[in-house]
């Protein structure tokens, strides 16, 4: 099992915070694990044991060519001692960008599949056609969300967050906007940021919860309007918000996931959305490594671990 560093809840002092009778603090998911950092700890946490248990050596699953996900996994495997295979949506290109250098450093083993046979990640005959051409392997999919990370994410909070009025986390596959709903207490509301475009995530979000059997009663709210674009999409308004904030506050976020949550939640302070008296928990859910590639495929700089 991976050893997780004590998590830390960062309170932000701003003027604004004052003015609007605000608390803000960051849980920073981003220092639990040297290799396995953010909300991806949760959520190999208990896919990982499973695959100990059932005596797997190699770990396999799928995503893009910067995948947080396929970087977690293959740091995950190598601080375990076991196997990796990352299922690559497209061809590959030379160099390799951060992330995927990064993998095969701890080493993953890639395999590049176009996009028509990547959307058939999930299909019986694809994952049989996996087997056979790599043998037996632990699937974990796209994204890592699947019951044992709904599992590990709903550790995510801890007693002394229940004080907290709003938490706020981002949104991709949801596996960490539905762990924070089945631990959240009585009175607590929980606010997810899509990072995709489109109103379509109310519905995997209610398909979701059906298909896991888990409980939706918990408060809660999707915020539609922060994506900047779509995934892995972003405008000048997003990059010059994450050197704000790192400036002010010294926190690294990147601009997928946690900087625009954080964009959602400081527009929302800005527009009196939070009630004054709020305390506002703020999930940093990692993904740093990526600041790294997002330099490397568009050309901007951000702050990164390694500045």
């Amino acid at each position: 099992m991976l050893r997780p560093n004590p998590i830390v809840n960062q309170p932000l002092d701003h003027p604004l915070l004052e003015v609007k009778g605000l608390e803000l603090s960051i849980k920073r998911l981003d220092l639990i694990h040297d290799l396995v950092p953010g909300n991806k700890f949760f959520k190999l946490k208990y896919n990982l044991a499973k695959a100990q248990a059932e005596d797997h050596h190699t770990l396999l699953t799928f995503g893009g060519a910067y995948s947080n996900h396929i970087h977690a996994v293959s740091q995950a495997a190598f601080a375990l001692g076991i196997k990796s295979i990352g299922i690559i949506r497209g061809e590959e290109t030379l160099p390799l960008n951060p992330t995927l250098k990064a993998a095969t450093e701890k080493g993953m083993q890639l395999h590049y599949v176009n996009r028509e046979d990547f959307r058939r990640k999930k299909e019986e005959g694809f994952i049989k056609g996996l087997k056979k051409k790599f043998g037996e392997f632990y699937l974990i999919p796209e994204g890592g969300t699947n019951a044992e990370a709904i599992r590990g994410t709903s550790e995510i909070l801890s007693d002394e967050d229940e004080s907290f009025t709003h938490i706020g986390t981002s949104i991709g596959t949801a596996g960490t906007f539905l762990g924070l709903i089945q631990s959240a207490s009585l009175g607590q509301n929980i606010l997810g940021f899509s990072t995709l475009k489109g109103e379509f995530i109310h519905k995997e979000i209610t398909d979701l919860s059906k298909v896991f059997g888990l409980d939706l009663s918990i408060q809660h709210q999707i915020f539609t309007d922060y994506h900047f674009g779509g995934y892995a999409k972003y405008r000048q308004s997003l990059i010059d918000f994450i050197w704000w904030f790192y400036e002010k506050f010294g926190i690294i976020i990147d601009p997928i996931y946690t900087g625009k949550m954080l964009a959602g939640i400081w527009d929302l302070i800005e527009k009196d959305f939070f009630p004054r008296g709020s305390k506002i928990l703020a999930i940093h859910s990692g993904g740093l490594q990526g600041n790294e590639g997002f330099t490397f495929q568009t050309g901007i700089k951000l702050p990164t671990l390694s500045r």
